[in-house]
């Protein structure tokens, strides 16, 4: 049996729709041979702007800036609460957050104009699934059950639905179900810490800068917001994390402010707290036939770095660059010698990120010994080195490394 659709991604978060944006402008693959499924699909018709504020953000690097403009949803996500930073400003608990031992990386030294934006995952989400539905994209509103491969398609089953796809992407999360149902195993690791997310106001103002303090015992960062407000990830031991969760908000914000060693002055609890615990995790392997994953259900690190979601577009642009090149070299949809070629470039750009990643939380934000002291006794002296700052900055930014076409 012919398939219904050429591709059905699996997830309608902001990585799932981008995937299917980037495959739509990059392969030739008609709009309408496209699908996004999930249990709940954006609304049509509500401009990101007028959506409530989600205590969930991004750091967005450039590179990501670039591909959501490949996907025709960087002017809503730009226009809709969205706050460019400029700086960056680190320090160790160790020393005081604004003598000459902080790190401080800007803008300017690098020639740019910031150093990535912070926006919402709600906004996010709307303005990729608005440049979906304007591109004619299908979307259906199911939960897949099953999984079967045929010779010339994927059989999803969905209650008493079936859908048949010559390629299904797995965009559906940390606890994909079609990493599951495909056989995908993974290898895990517990951080032993959670993460609170809340809003903040500050005494002092934002200066359009990102603040982070490696505390001994887990990290603390302040994300500016477009308002003069911040978001904070405050990533602790658990045990810590589900007290600071309940206590009274003048409990938690007098440990808010010690942990933050006064920085930005007083501070003022504005919103709601939310937790994420925290955990790492790789897919064995990204794909076999007719299957890619993407996102977190390839990959999960920590977000001290706040590179989550920019992994999750490079995998998006990197397969859609794979498949282009392989529909070029008549090549079926679902082959899995070609969707190898993507696991190979993802993978081992991901794992060097997860790995720096891993270095930063066991070395400065939960060090101890002496290789550890070592390292956070040597963060000054990376500020003083232009090289070296520039090699980091390159990084964050996503201008690093094997990228793909949309981020260039």
């Amino acid at each position: 049996m012919s398939a219904e659709r050429d591709v059905a991604v699996v997830g309608a978060g902001p990585i799932g729709l981008a995937t299917a944006l980037l495959l739509q402008r990059r392969t030739g693959i008609a709009a309408s041979r496209i699908t996004v499924f999930d249990r709940r699909v954006p609304p049509a018709g509500r401009p990101a702007a007028d959506l409530p504020v989600d205590l969930r953000v991004f750091a967005l690097s450039r590179a990501s800036e670039r591909i959501l403009r490949a996907c025709d949803a960087w002017q809503e996500v730009s226009g809709a609460r969205a706050a460019p930073y400029e700086r960056m400003h680190v320090w160790h608990a160790d020393v005081p957050p604004h003598g000459g031992d902080a790190l401080v990386f800007d803008a300017a030294e690098m020639g740019e104009r910031d150093l990535g934006v912070i926006a919402e995952n709600a906004v996010l989400q709307a303005a990729l699934a608005a440049a979906a539905r304007r591109a004619g994209i299908g979307f259906e509103v199911a939960e897949i059950d099953s999984l079967t491969q045929e010779r010339s398609a994927i059989a999803l089953r969905a209650g008493e639905r079936e859908f048949r796809a010559r390629l299904v992407i797995g965009a559906d999360g940390a606890q994909s179900r079609i990493r599951e149902l495909a056989g995908l195993g993974t290898s895990r690791g517990d951080y032993g810490q959670t993460a609170l997310v809340a809003m903040i106001a500050t005494a002092r103002p934002h200066e359009r800068t990102a603040w982070q303090r490696f505390l001994g015992n887990g990290t603390l960062a302040f994300l500016p917001l477009a308002d003069g407000r911040c978001s904070i990830v405050w990533s602790l031991p658990t045990a810590r994390a589900e007290q600071l969760l309940t206590a009274p908000p003048a409990e938690f914000v007098r440990a808010l402010e010690t942990d933050f060693d006064g920085a930005l002055g007083r501070l003022e609890l504005v919103s709601e707290r939310l937790k994420f615990p925290l955990w790492r995790l790789s897919a064995e392997h990204y794909v076999t036939a007719r299957v890619a994953l993407v996102g977190d259900a390839a990959h999960v690190v920590h977000p001290l770095a706040g590179q989550g979601a920019n992994l999750g577009l490079l995998d998006a642009a990197a397969l859609a660059d794979v498949l282009e090149t392989g529909l070029r070299e008549r090549e079926d949809l679902g082959a899995e010698r070609i969707l190898r070629r993507y696991e190979r470039w993802r993978r081992s750009e991901n794992e060097l990120m997860s790995a720096a990643i891993d270095a930063f939380d066991r070395l400065l934000a939960r060090g101890s010994g002496r290789v550890a002291a070592f390292v956070q006794r040597g963060m000054p002296l990376v500020g003083r080195a232009p090289l070296a700052k520039r090699v980091f900055i390159e990084r964050a930014m996503g201008l690093a490394g094997e990228l793909p076409i949309a981020a260039r």
